[in-house]
């Protein structure tokens, strides 16, 4: 238990949890924003009003 204590306090292990932490969140708020850029024009995708 000691050594997973002292592995989870160690710095670098701090500094690229938080950046893998970080790089796998900014990688979802591009990808979601991609999506949602398809829905922009009238083509891009099925829109929701298309069928009135």
């Amino acid at each position: 238990m000691k050594l997973i204590k002292n592995w989870w306090t160690n710095e670098a292990v701090q500094y690229w949890l938080k950046f893998v932490g970080k790089t796998i969140f900014f990688f979802a708020v591009v990808v979601m924003l991609v999506y949602l850029y398809h829905y922009k024009n009238i083509q891009g995708g099925t829109f929701i009003y298309n069928e009135f």
